[in-house]
């Protein structure tokens, strides 16, 4: 309930002000819709509640026999690795590999799908961007590897790799990185990124003007016979 004011800068010819509220927010991390026989599954981040919300979003789906899914990662940074192995188990079937851990060329831990796939054999696009990182690429990568969905949008982030926190003395910290995660199809996403099998670009104009042609883009592919 204190009061903090922001400065923007916006293209260097505006400089705002903003005063605002803090408050604690808590946001669902997932929200979803069907419109159209097409379902849509928006996950901002993947944290202690996706995987039960995820879930209900894939239940309903199922239950309305929807012909597609949209799932939409972009602008997502990631999260608990465990979350976003129970999205990626609405499509697989048990024992597909969703991600390798490895340290060098030693393969530390796998993780495989749970067979929770209510999602299993309809069709999916899985919308990513520079934003998608972390968890929203091993989500999007296990499933494009897996041919379960089509990728659409603009290249990841490229963030792969498992970091620990040390503490030091005089409340300091160290991160540092002790593995990296690999695609099914033995690829690193890190530094490298997932690059859509249909890339279409989302311009200020579009934001400006409340279109969205990444999303069009998979409703035309869904509609497709």
């Amino acid at each position: 309930d204190t009061k903090v004011t922001l400065r923007v800068i916006r293209d260097k010819t505006q400089d705002l002000s903003f005063t605002i509220t803090r408050a604690d927010i808590k946001i669902p991390s997932v929200k979803w819709e069907v419109a159209d026989n097409i379902g849509y599954m928006k996950i901002n981040q993947f944290s202690d509640d996706t995987a039960r919300l995820s879930q209900q979003a894939a239940q309903e789906f199922k239950d309305k026999g929807v012909k597609g899914v949209i799932l939409d990662l972009r602008g997502n940074p990631g999260g608990m690795v465990d979350a976003a192995t129970a999205v990626s188990s609405l499509w697989l079937p048990e024992g597909k590999m969703i991600l390798q851990e490895r340290k060098g060329t030693q393969a530390v831990s796998t993780e495989l799908a749970n067979g929770n796939n209510i999602l299993n054999g309809v069709k999916t696009v899985v919308l990513i961007d520079g934003g998608s990182a972390s968890a929203s690429e091993i989500t999007a990568g296990a499933l494009h590897d897996n041919k379960v969905a089509t990728t659409i949008g603009e290249k990841s982030f490229g963030k792969g790799v498992v970091q620990q926190i040390i503490p030091l003395s005089g409340d300091a910290e160290l991160k540092v990185t002790i593995a990296s995660w690999y695609r099914p199809n033995g690829q690193n996403i890190n530094k490298k990124g997932i690059t859509p099998d249909q890339e279409v670009k989302l311009t200020d104009d579009d934001f400006k003007n409340n279109k969205d042609p990444q999303k069009d883009a998979a409703i035309q592919f869904l509609n497709k016979n």
